[in-house]
């Protein structure tokens, strides 16, 4: 009878390594998300700066960034920094780097559209009360902004997790990079492996972005309410 594959999962320390490995995954994802999500807002508001010199290095910004992929990116800085400018950087700190670039240009874009199309007569209501700039911004239009940013934000922070995988080019061993070490160690005793490795890795990312969208899911359907 062939031997399953599935056994080298429960073979020393290696289901617990996988768990380690997407510990990394999220961890990177996590920390990139939440400083894209300060310097998103914060460049969505300069976006609506109608000033010509502010808005054509904005766009500069956005179209490097959405012109060049993720992967190029994470070897310029991981590679390029270091080559050129003898700046040391580990693969997770450049992995941060990459995808909070990344990240906030996409959160910075969203917040774009959701200031914009907020009515102008919620700004004219808070000068009204006799709130200053920064007031109006904090206590009616962020607020209002977030609240329209929950499902394109999450979406976001999704695929943000899943485009994690390339990082194994450059050198982290997280999850992806541990399957593939588990596999390579067990290719002649346990041939089956691949299958089964890579499955958990599916199931650990589908857990993980499920829980994620459902935990926006109900934070926008309590706001509703």
């Amino acid at each position: 009878m062939q031997d399953l594959g599935i056994k080298v999962l429960f073979m020393g320390n290696n289901f617990w390594r996988l768990l380690m490995g997407m510990w990394i995954t999220i961890r990177i994802s996590l920390i990139s998300a939440a400083l894209s999500v300060v310097f998103g807002i914060l460049l969505g508001m300069v976006m609506t700066v109608k000033h010509p010199l502010i808005q054509v290095l904005t766009r500069i910004y956005l179209e490097f960034i959405r012109i060049m992929p993720q992967l190029v990116l994470l070897f310029l800085v991981f590679f390029g920094l270091t080559s050129t400018f003898g700046i040391n950087l580990s693969g997770e700190t450049s992995a941060i780097i990459v995808f909070t670039l990344w990240g906030t240009a996409e959160m910075g874009d969203l917040v774009r559209g959701a200031l914009i199309s907020i009515p102008k007569h919620q700004y004219e209501s808070g000068r009204a009360l006799g709130l200053e700039p920064i007031q109006i911004y904090r206590y009616i239009i962020i607020p209002q902004t977030l609240r329209r940013l929950i499902p394109l934000a999450i979406n976001l922070v999704t695929r943000m997790i899943k485009t994690t995988s390339l990082v194994v080019l450059i050198g982290v061993v997280e999850v992806v990079k541990v399957g593939q070490q588990i596999i390579e160690a067990n290719r002649y005793t346990v041939p089956d492996a691949t299958f089964w490795i890579y499955a958990v890795i599916f199931f650990l990312y589908f857990i993980v972005c499920w829980v994620i969208s459902a935990g926006a899911s109900a934070l926008e359907h309590r706001w509703k309410n």
